[in-house]
């Protein structure tokens, strides 16, 4: 059977445990064997990582070490699947700069807090959305710095709350998308600030496609990277 590993932690006031919980719900749902944890440490062992087809970060605020970031970013590359959501993902280690990269995006700024009522506007025709509608969401609007590599599923327009950025024109910043990291796929969703605003609806959806979606990536790849790589001195 194909494997997650769902590891949760940092800022309780992001429900790491249940968000945990919701996504261990979704993998098993999915044909995955989920292995939930509270701690960072499986990130340490390069071996074990490359043996899951899943891995899913539900982190906030936290750190991580260069070699553990490489540990997976290396898995990923050769196939492992990464897929997370909100502050879990990409705001879990705002000091590792190989995860942003690897991640897609680093968070900025959700101006208003949380509370602030917005559309999430689906801008693609991917199956990952296919036949959802656009929506409205009450809870953090996430604005996020974004690769522009990225391919966005989904956007947000700024500004709802009225703030410092209201001096720039209107912008919309993605709320999910999908990118490749070596042989491994990656789907990450701004939505998630509290267990809740996940755990139906919309916005469960997309997120149980684009989980499984990033999981299926292993069973396609071959696990040579060389292709990627130059002298191996990137960070």
């Amino acid at each position: 059977m194909a494997k997650a590993l769902i590891t949760w932690g940092g800022w309780e006031g992001h429900e790491p445990e249940k968000v945990a919980g919701i996504f261990a719900e979704i993998c098993r749902s999915g044909g995955l064997e989920p292995t939930v944890t509270d701690t960072l440490d499986v990130f340490d062992d390069a071996e074990a990582l490359l043996e899951y087809d899943l891995i899913v970060p539900v982190w906030t605020m936290s750190e991580l070490s260069r070699e553990a970031a490489a540990n997976v970013s290396e898995a990923v590359a050769r196939g492992t699947g990464l897929a997370g959501c909100h502050g879990g993902m990409c705001d879990a280690f705002r000091s590792n700069v190989l995860w942003q990269f690897m991640t897609g995006a680093n968070w900025v700024a959700h101006p208003g807090g949380d509370g602030v009522s917005y559309m999430v506007e689906i801008t693609s025709d991917d199956p990952l959305v296919a036949g959802i509608d656009n929506f409205e969401v009450v809870s953090e609007q996430y604005y996020l710095h974004v690769d522009p590599a990225n391919k966005v599923l989904a956007t947000t327009r700024f500004p709802t709350v009225t703030w410092y950025h209201s001096a720039n024109p209107p912008a919309d910043v993605p709320v999910a998308w999908t990118r490749g990291w070596g042989e491994g796929r990656v789907y990450y969703n701004a939505l998630g600030h509290k267990a809740n605003v996940i755990d139906h609806g919309p916005a469960h959806e997309m997120l149980r496609r684009g989980l499984l979606w990033a999981a299926e990536g292993k069973s396609k790849a071959s696990g040579d990277i060389s292709r990627f790589q130059n002298d191996g001195k990137h960070f």
